[in-house]
Formats: C-alpha cells, sequence, structure tokens
C-alpha cells in the first residue's frame, strides 16, 4: 500500500526524537535542496548474473553491490556513481550511499542528489533514514509497501546554517566512525556463532562430535541393530494385521502368507559419505512415522470440539510460537490422527525455498493440540531420540538437504511428505545418541549465552548511536556560530533559487510509449482467476506490474488495492522468515457480499 498522511503529520507525532530540529533552524522540503531521480523500466528478459551493465535493484541498495546485469541499451543519466544516495521504494524504504561499482538505477529505486550550495549530502544520509522508517511505520501494511517520490520530495527537512552543517558532520564522522566499527566487529561475531552451530550440527550427524566417546565405550546395541529391531518390529506389526484381518473375515491364514510381506528398502549408499563403523544408514520412514497435516476447510471452522491448531506461521526453526494460535472442529477419529504429542517434531511443508523443512520440537506448549496440512509431524521410534533426530534435521536445513529436495509452485516451495520420509537418516546406538544429544546441548548452550551477549552489546550500540543522532539533529552536538548565515537567509536563497527554476520554460517531456497490453489485466480478474492464495508479487506481475512498468502504472496498481481493500474484498496473509519478520504477502479475492 502507499502512504497516505501527510508528512507533516508523521513529524508531528514523531517521539523518537529523530526527526527534531533546533529552535533556530527552519525547514526545506527535500525536493527543494535535493534532485531526485526515479529508476528506469528496463526490461527483465535482459536481465543475467555474468553479461552486461550491473543493475541496481531494491534488495542491493544496503548492501552496495548487485549481482545482476543488464544487457540492453540505456541512457547514461541512469548511471550511479560510488556515494551516490539511493533509496528504496517498496518494502522497508531503506537508504545508503552506494558502493564502489558503476552501475544502472532501476525502477523502484530513486537516487537524491544533494545540491551541495544548500545542503550537505552526508549530513542528508544521517537524517533521512529516521523520516523513512516513520513514514514506513505509518504506511497501512495491507500488501508490499510503496513509497512515492512525490512523498520523499516532501519530506520537510530540518536546514541548520549550512557551516553548521558541516561541522556537525564531521563530529559525527568522529563519534560515529568508532561505534559502527564496533558493530561491524559484533555482527561479525553473530556471523562466527552462527558458522560454529552449523559446524556442531554437521559434526553430531557425521559422528566426529563422539569420536573420543566411541574410542571408550562399545555399546550394546549397535546402529545396524538397532535398525535391525526396528524393522524386526515394521513385520511383527505387519504380521499382527494381517492375522487381525483374516480373524475379521471369519478365514484361515493361507498357506506361505508371511512371504507377501514387503520389506522397507534401505537407501542407495553408493554417494552418501561414510559413518563411523557402529553407524548405518537409514531412511526417515523407518527412523520415526511422517505424516502430514490435515487440510484445512472453511467447514471446519465451526463445530463443537474446537480444538487449537498449529500451522507454518507456528513453527520457526527450533521454536514453536503460540502466540497466535487459531481453533477449528477435529472429529474423534481426526483427534487420534493428528493429535500431537510431547518431542514430536514439526517441519515446514510449504515455506520459502531457504526455510522449506524448518524443524522444531513440540514440548507440549498446548494442553491439547493437532496440526494442519502445512506441516509434516516425525515421531521417532523407539530406540531412536527425538533431540538427535531434530540434529539431523536442522544440519539438513542448513546444508541445503531440503532445499535439495524441495518442488517450487507459484513462488512457494513444498517439502514433500513422501520425499521427505525417502531421506537418508544416519542411526548410531541409541547410547551414541543420548551422548551426542549432551554434548550437543551443553556447546550449543555455551554458543547461545555468547549469541546473548552480543545481541545485548549490539542493542547498547544502537542505543547510543540514536541518542548521539537525536543530539546532531536537535543543534545540541555542536554548538551555534553567531558568524554562520542564519538559517532564515539560507531557506530565501533557496526559495529565491526555486522561483527562478519554475519560471523557466519547462522542456517538452518526450510521448510516453503506450502500455502493455498485460496491463489490461485488472488485479480484480488476476486474482479471480487464481482462485486461491497467490503471493503479491506474482499477482503484481500478471497484471503487467513488474519490471518495465511505469510510475504510473504502479500508481494505478496500488490504487485498485485500495479499493478492493476497502470493499472488503481482499484477503492477505502474511509469511515469515526464520525470525518472525514478514517474508512477503500472499493474497485471495474475497466473494462479494
Amino acid at each position: 500500500m502507499a502512504f497516505t498522511m501527510k508528512v507533516a503529520e508523521v513529524i508531528a507525532a514523531d517521539k523518537t526524537g529523530l526527526l527534531a530540529k533546533h529552535p533556530s533552524w527552519e525547514r526545506v522540503s527535500l525536493s527543494d535542496i535535493a534532485s531526485i531521480l526515479n529508476g528506469a523500466p528496463f526490461d527483465s528478459s535482459l536481465f543475467s548474473n555474468d553479461e552486461g551493465v550491473p543493475l541496481v535493484r531494491i534488495r542491493d541498495v544496503l548492501s552496495g553491490f548487485t549481482s545482476t546485469r543488464y544487457s540492453g541499451a540505456y541512457d547514461e543519466a541512469y548511471l550511479v556513481e560510488q556515494g551516490d544516495l539511493l533509496v528504496g521504494m517498496d518494502g522497508d524504504f531503506n537508504s545508503a550511499f552506494w558502493g564502489v561499482q558503476r552501475a544502472l538505477l532501476n525502477q523502484r529505486v530513486c537516487k537524491i542528489s544533494a545540491n551541495p550550495k544548500f545542503y550537505d549530502r552526508h549530513f542528508l544520509g544521517y537524517l533521512l533514514p529516521g523520516y523513512l522508517a516513520a513514514i514506513n511505520a505509518n504506511t497501512p501494511s495491507t500488501t508490499v509497501k510503496h513509497l512515492s517520490s512525490k512523498t520523499i520530495g516532501e519530506i520537510d527537512l530540518p536546514l541548520p546554517p549550512r557551516a553548521e552543517q558541516s561541522r556537525i558532520v564531521e563530529k559525527l564522522e568522529e563519534l560515529l566512525s568508532g561505534l559502527d566499527a564496533g558493530v561491524g566487529e559484533l555482527k561479525a561475531a553473530q556471523r562466527k556463532l552462527r558458522q560454529c552451530r552449523h559446524s556442531l550440527l554437521k559434526a553430531a550427524v557425521e559422528g566426529t562430535l563422539t569420536a573420543a566417546w566411541r574410542s571408550e565405550n562399545q555399546p550394546a546395541e549397535s546402529g545396524a541393530q538397532l535398525l535391525e529391531r526396528i524393522l524386526t518390529g515394521y513385520r511383527a506389526r505387519w504380521e499382527a494385521d494381517q492375522l487381525a484381518k483374516f480373524e475379521d473375515q471369519g478365514k484361515k491364514p493361507p498357506k506361505d502368507w508371511q512371504n507377501k510381506y514387503l520389506a522397507p528398502k534401505q537407501p542407495d549408499t553408493r554417494d552418501l559419505s561414510s559413518l563411523p563403523e557402529s553407524w548405518v544408514w537409514a531412511k526417515i520412514a523407518l527412523t520415526g512415522e511422517v505424516k502430514l497435516g490435515r487440510q484445512r476447510a472453511p467447514r471446519y471452522h465451526t463445530g463443537p470440539n474446537m480444538v487449537p491448531y498449529l500451522r507454518v506461521a507456528n513453527v520457526f526453526e527450533n521454536r514453536i510460537d503460540t502466540s497466535d494460535v487459531k481453533e477449528m472442529h477435529f472429529s474423534e477419529e481426526e483427534m487420534e490422527a493428528f493429535a500431537l504429542e510431547s518431542k514430536d517434531i514439526l517441519l515446514n511443508e510449504g515455506q520459502s525455498l531457504e526455510l522449506v523443512g524448518r524443524p522444531a520440537m513440540y514440548r507440549g506448549e498446548l494442553p491439547r493440540a493437532c496440526f494442519t496440512n502445512t506441516l509434516v509431524r516425525y515421531r521417532a521410534n523407539d530406540g531412536v531420540i527425538p533431540e538427535y533426530a531434530l540434529a539431523v534435521f536442522l544440519h539438513y536445513l542448513h546444508s541445503g538437504r531440503f532445499r535439495k529436495i524441495a518442488t517450487i509452485t507459484t513462488n512457494i516451495a513444498h517439502l514433500g511428505v513422501g520425499r521427505f520420509a525417502e531421506i537418508e537418516f544416519p542411526l548410531p546406538s541409541t547410547e551414541e545418541q543420548v551422548e551426542i544429544v549432551k554434548t550437543l546441548t551443553e556447546q550449543m548452550d555455551n554458543l547461545e549465552r555468547q549469541q546473548n551477549s552480543i545481541s545485548l552489546a549490539l542493542q547498547q550500540s544502537i542505543a547510543q548511536r540514536q541518542n548521539i543522532l537525536k543530539a546532531a539533529f536537535s543543534g545540541r552536538l555542536v554548538p551555534q556560530d553567531p558568524n554562520d548565515e542564519p538559517a532564515r537567509l539560507l531557506l530565501a536563497r533557496i526559495r529565491a533559487e526555486r522561483a527562478e527554476r519554475e519560471a523557466q520554460p519547462k522542456p517538452r517531456q518526450a510521448r510516453r510509449q503506450r502500455r502493455n497490453d498485460a496491463m489490461a489485466l485488472k488485479l480484480i480478474e488476476v486474482l479471480a482467476e487464481a482462485t486461491d492464495w497467490l503471493p503479491a508479487q506474482e499477482a503484481f506481475r500478471r497484471c503487467g506490474v513488474a519490471d518495465g512498468a511505469q510510475t504510473d502504472e504502479v500508481e494505478t496498481l496500488y490504487s485498485e488495492l485500495r479499493e478492493l481493500d476497502k470493499a472488503g474484498r481482499l484477503a492477505v496473509e502474511s509469511v515469515p522468515d526464520a525470525q518472525g519478520r514478514k517474508l512477503y504477502d500472499r493474497l485471495k479475492l474475497l466473494v462479494a457480499g
């Protein structure tokens, strides 16, 4: 959705202190002290990763680097140089100075060039994130947030004397350079801890974590013997079921009826890594019960036996969040099939490709709960420690094993209960599983303590940085100099130049190209044709609002979004990432009335 408030209202309601100004300063519209260039609608069919000119897209603004290249013709006016100030106009409205690459400015990214006579570009770079964050916080989030260059131009910035701007920037760079370097070191330490965590999981499921333990201990039952016991149990249960069927039918078991038993297939180990001598490769389906959750349907959201159920939005990496749990009707038979037990492992069946298969252990967070078909449940067999199985699944999540087997439909990756069940599973003895879980837990707890310390230090650094910026923007960081040209005179010069510029004849604009035929398709038609949930970006693409769309076409789409939402015809559901932050939205058209 687009921003609909007035920027002045946002500034008046600010409580962060980042939008303040000194009483002796003035305010000036950003468009009066800087030019704003919207990116061009470059043809996405000419994008690649290896040929052409680098192309800045929204996702590249913060990193200052792009791997996307464009091989078509372009106007040099859209070239971005090192140090240019860029703003992403969808999503979180990020801003940053561009890195060392010379690149092209793609649509939905704009370049802001401050007039150095009136405004210090670094002062603008420090100021702008606070205003963009406030606008973002006050933009409706029915779907992807949208920022226009008109709104950016209307931002009323504080206007200190020009010389004071430079003094503030000099002081900020002095104070923040060391602080930002420290933050960089803390973030590098966070990345190192994540790598250590992944290495620990790998060592746990490959046997190196407990190599010393194996040299001093001889389990009573090896992994191969444990697997054989599990297989024997499968056959015994099959035979018992067959005998029960014969008895129910009043029949005598035929000769050699046991020979009809089909033993579960073992995994093909030719391309698998070697395991310790006492371990064995099995399939996930042999180590536990694998089951897909129940299909949701509107008629099940009312009834006498309303039961809380978990869905993909509740399951994060190694954590279950019950802050938003819904209920629906489950029959007694369904309760028996889909009820959760403590130490069941739940995995995301449908997610983004990076998060598909994200696992967490259910530890009885709810007194009574079931699960839906957005999740896969794994219930460990006797002899398989659930916490060890969770370690295996976490390793597969981070190593890309789950991504490798996933299938993708309409931008959603699906794990697939059948494919998941067939994945190989490294199986040590039960005794060694216990030792793995014990050692892994101790070392993971140590990493968690370090992570918490780093997170606290980062929070303190962020708070300190905010305080420095608040002092700078309110005129308390450096003293005012009575010899400076007053802000009111600077503002008068800015307005005089603007008036002179507006008096100049306007150049003829090139005739706008005719819109693509795909734009004739309205959003309501796209959603009606889809009949079910559709990722917002895919819906936009089908409307023709993607790479290559004109700015007014984007505005037209967002106008239709607002109308559908106002009429109660639009349903929106967020799909979160591993930290619970919104990854993307999906849309669905609701029946009128």
